[in-house]
């Protein structure tokens, strides 16, 4: 029986469980309580079609999607106007997306330490100093390890907070298998979609999963990696949205930020909210901060037509700016929830393109007999479809 690694979707779960989640759960939860969860199972579902196509389409091409995005187009025109989507993707949508990460874990070490610093926060240069330390290394394990560790750490604070709150089972069932939208809710909808299926994971996973896998027989080991991971994210997401909707949903409890849950929790047990959910914002700010920059220099690099190791200055010269995108807005003051709204609305923007690059490829003679077949294609004309509903939502509201 051969080994099972857990890994390059675990890396995927760590970068979209970060304090946009947090936030747009918190806010779904107070806000509607449990009748949004649906939308969370949808995510998990259309999250798992599309990192299952990578998954595949790394392995068998042991490239990146964009090298295979580059690699496909029909000629230079193309190519021209597919790097230039990509380009749009990675450096405003991970930029945004990145600012939202450091200023959440800002306010988780804020919660546990207090403020550092006066008229500039410290804090998000601590995270970036942390998010730096991971990535200099250039060893892929180790930043694997340390994802895979703070992913646990987080599912222990959510997760015992959900417990610690109490969990309506019935309603939480209802939630899931009852699929409505309350009056005003769409926009919410649209966010907990946009924070759990994020364009930048498509990179990522390709090319963390060529790197770890090399024999289509692996597509199997793959796949049990991407069905252990990516419902772990579901779940958090979920012990989330029903902490929020116990505790303050019909309760006149006003939530504007990730910064709000641990006060409003006191009065249910005691200064522990403090450190649990400090704890898990710190935790999801970090794996997210670590994960958008090596998506982004992924994705770069991979336009050039070919793949950098992580270790290449090229490679380390990406993500080093993209971390220092995201560490000065995060630095002035700038609230999270501006920035992660800013992001997600890029993310709504983007998602479609990318999809539709990606089952280009999935068709394509590329993959040989690995390519998508009639299944595959319908879901993931079916997360396109969404995705387009997602875009067209966001620009035009």
């Amino acid at each position: 029986m051969r080994k099972f690694n857990i890994g390059p979707a675990f890396l995927v779960t760590a970068a979209f469980i970060g304090p946009g989640t947090v936030i747009t759960a918190t806010l779904a939860g107070a806000n509607y309580g449990y009748a949004l969860v649906w939308a969370l199972l949808f995510s998990v579902i259309a999250t798992i079609i599309l990192q299952g196509m990578t998954a595949r389409l790394g392995i068998i091409s042991q490239r990146g999607l964009a090298e295979n995005i580059v690699a496909t187009m029909p000629n230079k025109y193309f190519k021209w106007a597919a790097s230039g989507l990509i380009l749009s993707a990675v450096v405003i949508g991970n930029g945004a997306y990145q600012g939202g990460n450091i200023a959440g874990a800002s306010l988780g070490l804020e919660g546990l330490f207090g403020k550092f610093g006066t008229d500039v926060s410290l804090w998000p240069w601590v995270i970036g100093l942390v998010a730096f330390g991971l990535l200099i290394t250039g060893s892929y394990r180790l930043i694997e390890s340390a994802l895979i560790a703070l992913v646990l750490v987080m599912s222990t604070a959510f997760v015992v907070t959900a417990v610690l709150v109490g969990v309506d089972i019935g309603q939480l069932w209802s939630g899931l298998t009852t699929w409505q939208v309350p009056s005003g809710a769409m926009l919410t909808v649209i966010a907990l979609i946009g924070t759990t299926v994020v364009p930048y994971n498509l990179f990522l996973h390709t090319a963390s999963v060529a790197k770890k896998w090399h024999n289509p027989d692996d597509i199997k080991l793959a796949n049990r990696d991407l069905y252990f991971s990516i419902p772990i994210g579901g779940v958090l997401s979920i012990a989330i949205v029903s902490t929020a909707a116990t505790a303050f949903f019909g309760h006149q409890i006003n939530i504007q930020s990730a910064a709000d849950i641990a006060p409003a929790l006191e009065p249910v047990f005691g200064s522990s909210a403090k450190w649990l959910l400090s704890t898990g914002l710190f935790c999801a700010g970090v794996s997210s901060a670590v994960t958008a920059p090596l998506a982004a220099a992924f994705a770069l690099t991979g336009l050039t037509g070919k793949a950098f190791d992580i270790s290449d200055k090229r490679f380390k010269l990406v993500w080093a700016t993209i971390l220092i995108i995201g560490i000065i807005p995060a630095s002035l003051g700038f609230k999270p929830v501006s920035i992660i709204v800013f992001a997600q609305i890029a993310n709504g923007v983007m998602l479609p393109l990318i999809v539709l690059f990606l089952l280009w490829i999935m068709n394509s003679q590329l993959l040989g007999i690995y390519k998508n077949n009639r299944r595959q294609n319908i879901l993931g004309g079916l997360v396109l479809l969404v995705s387009l509903m997602l875009s067209a939502k966001s620009l035009f509201g």
